[in-house]
């Protein structure tokens, strides 16, 4: 079967590439064979489905097309191997952001901000279930009435999360990290941070302050996080600590002895403490990692139990690891990490004393997204530094501007030395940079963006 299309008046038909697809799996799993060769043979198998499908199309009386099998055979592969047909969208380079509400409600999001609306992912929401079981399984990950929740990376170090049963219809969102190997220089260049802050960041990072990266969802935390980390000498091993892997970092080649870990997904029966039989949560990791003869431990999100044993590393430790954290200001991260630990049997005293004890930076960051006027940007940057600095008389952490937000909302320097000023002294931070006259953003050009356009996928 085909539709109507551009490959000489016909393009193929996705239930034909479903089919095949099928069928590829099915001889792939039957063959058995070393993974590292699974992707070659899956070619030479996809080529010879393609084959016989398309002697089939011709003993019905169609004309051979070339561009059709090519263009087949190139679905079929990313089905089996990739995300179907949202393969092409996240190919995209410009895409930032992928959100779909639906099989036909398509939206894309650029790096500038730019909204694209594209083409149907599916032929129905049904079907659009079944790609994401598909793609779930080949990850060892399920997604079904029982289990209707998805967070996974994706090939290309993409997250994906899905949800299903709790709404009218299915939805997932792409967030694809378009910035991976991020250093001070690139932070610096793009707008997110100024001259002083490079300077007294890689001064922190050097002294071992642990920094909480605070902020609100797609403000670019963990963009930050990686800025941060790329800090560390390459000769020091450390751990990432995350949900699912986004940072990476064990991929970059920057630090050969990073240990990346990852939690796991527990099974559907469950054990006598209450959880999922086989689930490892971030709270064991963290606690796994304590025993691995780390230099440092960095949390890509703390949003659960993993608060206790973070702070607890933070404060034992001998420094100098990083967490990011959902928050609207450097401030209100403090109460966001007291309310996580309360949750955990911590009263609030206790609390907001494991967190003056452990913390000592909190780097806040914001997203000022102006694209709804023309010639509007969209910038993320660091808006405020605050020092923590030990126990106030009202059982409080004591929080001091270290950065404050300028006119424009960006981060400029308060003037008033941290108590940490000595360490960052030794650790080779010029004093002056802490003033507002040898602050400097370096801003990109604002670019004109239209508010919506349709785009094929």
């Amino acid at each position: 079967m085909s539709a109507e299309g551009a490959l000489g008046g016909i393009t193929p038909a996705w239930e034909d590439v479903r089919l095949i697809r099928d069928i590829v799996v099915e001889r792939l799993s039957t063959e058995g064979g070393r993974s590292e060769h699974r992707r070659e043979r899956g070619r030479a198998v996809i080529q010879e489905e393609v084959r016989a499908w398309a002697h089939k199309r011709v003993l019905a009386g169609q004309p051979p097309n070339g561009a059709l099998e090519a263009e087949l055979q190139t679905r079929v592969f990313n089905s089996v191997f990739g995300l179907g047909r949202l393969q092409p969208l996240i190919e995209r380079p410009d895409v930032e952001n992928i959100e779909i509400n639906g099989y036909d409600q398509v939206w894309m999001r650029t790096r500038t901000g730019e909204l694209l609306r594209g083409e149907p992912v599916a032929d129905s929401d049904q079907e659009l279930v079944d790609e994401l079981r598909y793609i779930a399984s080949q990850a060892g990950r399920s997604l079904s009435t029982t289990s209707p929740r998805l967070h996974m990376e994706l090939p290309d170090g993409s997250r994906l999360a899905a949800v299903i049963e709790t709404t009218r219809r299915p939805h997932a969102v792409i967030r694809r990290h378009l910035l991976q190997d991020v250093t001070m220089n690139d932070l610096t260049a793009n707008g997110t941070i100024s001259d002083s802050l490079r300077a007294f960041f890689v001064t922190a990072v050097r002294a071992r302050k642990n920094i909480v990266v605070s902020g609100a969802q797609n403000s670019g935390k963990t963009t930050l996080m990686r800025g941060l980390v790329a800090l560390i000498p390459p000769h020091e091993r450390f751990a990432t600590l995350e949900q699912e892997y986004e940072l990476h970092l064990d991929r970059l080649g920057r630090h050969p002895h990073v240990v990346a870990m990852q939690v796991r997904e527990g099974g559907s029966e469950y054990g006598p403490d209450g959880r999922p039989a086989g689930e490892v949560g971030l709270q064991d990791i963290v606690r796994d990692a304590l025993r691995m003869n780390l230099s440092r431990i960095v949390v890509g999100e703390v949003r659960g139990p993993e608060v206790v044993p973070m702070l607890d590393a933070m404060t034992t430790g001998d420094g100098g690891s990083l967490c990011t954290l959902h928050a609207r200001s450097a401030r209100d991260a403090v109460e966001r990490l007291v309310v996580l630990c309360g949750r955990y049997g911590i009263a609030p005293d206790i609390a907001y004393r494991v967190i003056a004890g452990a913390v000592d930076l909190i780097v806040h960051v914001d997203l000022l997204d102006d694209t709804w006027r023309e010639g509007g940007r969209r910038l993320r940057y660091v808006r405020e530094v605050v020092e923590v600095a030990g126990i106030a008389e009202t059982g409080r952490p004591t929080i001091s501007d270290i950065y404050k937000p300028g006119a424009d909302g960006r981060a400029e320097p308060t003037g008033v030395p941290p108590v940490c000023m000595p360490e960052l002294q030794r650790a080779g931070l010029d004093p002056r940079w802490l003033q507002s006259a040898h602050s400097t953003w370096h801003t990109p050009p604002a670019r004109s963006t239209a508010p919506l356009r349709q785009v094929g996928a």
